[in-house]
């Protein structure tokens, strides 16, 4: 019989996703906790958005951290083709966690 380990990444008693290594889901952990600051940042601005939007605004700037940071330090967009290569990059790492969650 093979033994298994998978980590699970729990938010307000749900399970959000499974993962295989430990590294893996505490990025994702830190990813939503990010995503949740973001959110709260936003609903208490004075852009008038509703819960929904800002949870998907705030999940979308935390997925783009590395973006925002570069335009926060530059003032500029990143170059197309890096940005390009880490999209390929995150998008092999999806198909790894999707593996892994369906398992």
């Amino acid at each position: 019989m093979a033994v298994e380990t998978k980590f699970v990444v729990v938010r307000k008693g749900v399970e959000k996703m499974t993962f295989a290594s430990k590294k893996e889901a505490d990025a994702h952990d830190k990813l939503l906790d990010m995503a949740d600051a973001f959110t709260d940042w936003l609903l208490q601005s004075e852009m008038g958005m509703d819960e929904t939007q800002a949870e998907n605004l705030g999940l979308y700037l935390a997925e783009q951290k590395e973006t925002v940071q570069h335009i926060l330090r530059t003032n500029k967009l990143p170059d197309p083709a890096v940005v390009a290569d880490k999209t390929e990059s995150d998008a092999a790492d999806a198909k790894k966690i999707r593996a892994v969650k369906a398992a």
